[in-house]
């Protein structure tokens, strides 16, 4: 099974959407909720060079936002990634 990592924050709805797809489909992921935490979201933005989250990564590789991952779902090839 993938190690899957969501950095997310509170009240996002793009972060409960990628979330409830990696639930549909029984992965398991460790959420990082960068709330109130400034330096570790700074840090984020300076390792991949975003400013939004959902920020998913999958097996240290990131794969994007929400967006981008339901486009890997629909394309058939995250299922392939969470194996």
């Amino acid at each position: 099974m993938a190690e899957v990592k969501i950095y997310s924050k509170n009240n996002c709805p793009y972060c409960e959407r990628a979330k409830d797809l990696l639930k549909s489909k029984g992965v398991s992921y460790e959420e990082i909720n960068l709330e109130g935490k400034q330096a570790e979201m700074q840090a984020l933005v300076k390792m991949t060079g975003l400013r939004t989250v959902p920020q998913i990564f999958i097996n240290g590789t990131l794969v994007g936002g929400f967006t981008d991952l339901a486009k890997l779902d629909q394309i058939g090839k995250l299922d392939g990634m969470l194996a």
